[in-house]
């Protein structure tokens, strides 16, 4: 018999089955919270997997289209690789989960989040993020948890838990906190430029609400958890430290790891693991982990310096920034590009600008969302770091810090109204030494300007680091942290913004969670370094949008018609739309209310395209002198083409000033007329003529 437990959650009831499906894992949840429905499930190895120096864990968060009532599109039908929406999903709900399991753990563990049923009132990504802590906490996996996650919206200033789907679609902020039971964990967010301070106020709420769900996670696992099961750790031992540092002392490995060149770091990293594997010869023991023990002694090294001596590895201040450098138009005849260099990261990125038709279209569980205008792509190749191996296209990672840029520029972007364009920027990393996914914002905000994309304000990016101690006020907060001390340290606080609030937050970290002084004070400094990077570099490269785009870029122009008249334009399966595209070379798109788009490179003939969409979408009326081809003679006069399918009668009676016997004795096909519309005959016809226009439009 299974157990069900519940909580009111928002307005909704939150119910949690245990032991009714899946109990062949090692934990399992079937959540509820409205009508979605989440199965989410903790499997663990039985030994650690040999040859690894991390923690193996695996997050899947699987979207099945049968949640929403959609068969999937494709050939087979059937569900394939993880949806974008799905792997940034997973990566919130691996980031918080993953500092809660022992350092020395090399079990793999799968966490699967399925979703069976949505919602719109009830966010599937809450649930699963529920279950997965869930799951955990009540399997014999070890896990210091539990841990919760909370989403938070505001409208019209007002903060709301866990908003519908309806409501994140008006909403100014789109917050998710992790926290354990005292501190928070995890923080992704976007926003409409939220104050610092409101920004705090908002994560803290989502914190007190997560207390709540840890003490129902907490009733759960007293009543149904298992007891851990051992493991075998695979920390370093103590001895192999002790014989590693009376061959490099620590004063020999703060030489070789202070310096502000990553290459000549690696190269002393080199020497002495060289030095120490010739002194270990014979003690494969210790030779299997001499990596990892290396490792270990530079992150000891590096964070004793850092906390205790405030000695940053390049010599830099705490607060002090890496040299800054920002450039625009490096690249020939795309249509914007920007290269943006912090130390040794280095970002250059590529605007691109096309018709409203190709923004990107999206098949996934959220109602609201269908297609994508902005589209931002963040890549990482194995040179940036001075490594080989071999492209497999984008990564989670990548996938993940072409997000969080995307997401901080999305406020400042002009609407559609504003700039008729689908806009794709390209981050292309050249060198990498830090906070790649920052130096992409500030690249890419200097790029959409440098294509004439009219955006509101410019964003800046920086991340904070962070080194503890043995209490909670032991610690340095880092600006501009460098890969080193990503690697050894125990934060990464992402912060994009304009002069004015935050855009977009990211936080990872190493640790059981984060006091609220140590939220305060990298959310200030990174306020304080946005500004200067805003100031002193970005907006010295370029101040402003250009005021028109590029000289490749496609020009767009945009009329109005009757949407009655659209089937005219369209004309039987597209046979006069596409008779314009091709006449004029320019790509035509007409939404349902009538906007029409004409996009194209060549001016006139542009121009050509939108006479003939008005032709054909407007009634011919008396007075109107419009201009045509001659497509078909009769006895009794010609047939007149004035736009593709819009034809009209010119009697032999009205072609020319004297009496004519025979039409093709003044016109012959392909002549190219002008006319003037006489309004109806008796009959209701429109009639034309040439012989009445105007001798000053001849």
């Amino acid at each position: 018999m299974y157990k069900s437990y519940s909580i009111e959650l928002a307005g909704r009831t939150l119910t949690v089955d245990v032991d009714r499906v899946a109990k062949q894992a090692n934990g399992a949840a079937l959540m509820h919270y409205g009508d979605t429905t989440v199965l989410s499930t903790a499997t663990a190895s039985k030994e650690p997997r040999e040859g690894v120096d991390f923690f193996p864990l695996s997050v899947e968060y699987e979207e099945k289209m049968y949640a929403v009532g959609k068969i999937p599109g494709g050939f087979n039908k059937r569900e394939g690789k993880a949806s974008e929406h799905a792997i940034l999903t997973s990566r919130v709900i691996d980031r918080p989960m993953r500092p809660l399991f022992p350092k020395d753990y090399r079990n793999d563990v799968t966490l699967v989040n399925m979703v069976m049923s949505v919602d719109p009132e009830c966010n599937p990504e809450v649930v699963a993020m529920l279950g997965s802590s869930i799951a955990t906490c009540i399997s014999d996996i070890p896990f210091d948890g539990p841990c919760a996650m909370t989403q938070v919206g505001m409208i019209n200033g007002e903060f709301i838990i866990n908003p519908t789907l309806a409501q994140k679609d008006v909403s100014d902020l789109a917050l998710t906190v992790a926290s354990t039971r005292e501190k928070v964990i995890m923080i992704e967010a976007g926003a409409n430029e939220l104050p610092e301070d409101k920004m705090v106020e908002a994560i803290y709420l989502a914190h007190d609400v997560n207390q709540e769900l840890i003490r129902f996670i907490d009733r759960i696992v007293a009543e149904c958890g298992k007891e851990k099961h051992s493991y075998a750790s695979c920390a370093v031992p103590q001895e192999l430290f002790d014989a590693i540092k009376e061959i490099v002392p620590p004063e020999e490995m703060e030489d070789a790891v202070f310096t502000d060149d990553k290459q000549t770091r690696e190269e002393n990293i080199r020497q002495i693991t060289q030095r120490l594997t010739e002194a270990f010869e014979g003690k494969d023991e210790w030779l299997a982990i001499l990596g990892e023990a290396v490792y270990q002694y530079q992150k000891k090294t590096v964070r004793k310096m850092i906390l205790k001596d405030h000695k940053r590895p390049d010599g830099r201040a705490i607060t002090q920034i890496r040299p800054l450098a920002a450039e625009v138009d490096i690249i020939p005849r795309v249509h914007g590009s920007a290269m943006f260099t912090r130390g040794q990261t280095q970002i250059c990125t590529i605007t691109t600008l096309a018709p409203l038709a190709d923004a990107q279209k999206l098949d996934g569980l959220d109602e609201f969302e269908t297609s994508k205008r902005y589209m931002h792509h963040y890549n990482f190749p194995s040179y940036s770091v001075g490594e080989t191996k071999p492209s497999r296209g984008p990564g989670r990672r990548e996938i993940g810090h072409g997000a969080l840029a995307e997401r901080a520029l999305i406020p400042v972007l002009p609407s559609e109204e504003e700039f008729p364009y689908a806009i794709r920027t390209v981050s292309e990393t050249f060198e990498s030494n830090g906070s790649t996914s920052q130096a992409s914002v500030c690249a890419s905000t200097m790029s959409l300007m440098a294509a004439g994309v009219p955006i509101k304000k410019a964003v800046a990016g920086i991340s904070c680091g962070l080194v503890t101690g043995e209490t909670d006020d032991d610690y340095i907060v880092l600006t501009d942290i460098q890969g080193l001390e990503d690697f050894f340290g125990d934060m990464d606080f992402k912060v994009a913004g304009t002069h004015d609030g935050i855009t977009a937050i990211q936080m990872d970290i190493k640790i059981h969670g984060l006091t609220r002084s140590i939220v305060e004070e990298a959310i200030r400094r990174t306020k304080e370094a946005r500004e200067y990077i805003l100031n002193e570099v970005m907006e010295k490269c370029i101040p402003a949008p250009r005021p028109e785009v590029g000289k490749y870029a496609p020009k767009i122009i945009q009329i109005t018609i009757d949407p009655q008249k659209i089937g005219d334009v369209v004309g039987q399966r597209g046979k006069t739309i596409n008779t314009i595209i091709e006449r004029t070379g320019v790509k035509i798109d007409i939404t349902d209310d009538g906007n029409v788009s004409i996009c194209g490179t060549d001016l006139r003939n542009m121009e050509e395209a939108r006479r003939m969409v008005e032709i054909i979408a407007t009634d011919f009326e008396k007075d109107q002198i419009l201009t045509g081809r001659v497509v078909s003679i009769k006895e009794f006069g010609a047939f007149i083409e004035f736009a593709p399918g819009k034809e009209g009668m010119v009697h032999i009676s009205k072609i020319a000033k004297e009496r004519i016997n025979r039409v093709e004795d003044v016109l012959t096909l392909g002549d190219k007329v002008t006319v003037i519309c006489l309004g109806k005959d008796k009959m209701g016809r429109i009639s034309f003529s040439i012989k009445d226009v105007p001798k000053n439009i001849r």
